[in-house]
């Protein structure tokens, strides 16, 4: 399970670290797809450091499961935000990428804590 948990671990950080720079920089394609949905442009330094920390709590977590737990954690409620703010506004279109990492969270989550 070990090797599961840091072959998602990695592929969920490289994923989140892209999304965390894309709000950073202002990405067009996502500054009009959050604020469509009504995230204000002053929240995108938040959710991106929250994105990069996650990142980082998942990588740290290789080493030191708790952290990699804690940031699964985070991570999930993080996306089933998102999920719920794509449902609230029926933007069914912008849902399946804050899906996939929801499960992506979920497995990763669920991996660190059964390589314990």
């Amino acid at each position: 399970m070990f090797i599961a948990y840091v072959v998602v671990a990695i592929l969920l950080a490289l994923l989140l670290l892209g999304s965390g720079y894309a709000k950073l920089t202002r990405s067009k394609r996502i500054v009009d797809g959050l604020t469509g949905i009504g995230v204000p442009l002053g929240l995108f330094p938040f959710l991106a450091a929250c994105e990069i920390a996650g990142a980082a709590g998942l990588l740290i977590g290789i080493w030191y499961a708790p952290l990699g737990i804690a940031a699964g954690v985070g991570l999930v409620v993080y996306f089933v935000g998102a999920v719920g703010t794509h449902l609230r506004k029926s933007d069914i279109k912008g849902m399946p990428n804050a899906l996939v990492m929801l499960i992506l969270a979920a497995a990763a989550l669920t991996l660190g804590s059964v390589s314990l």
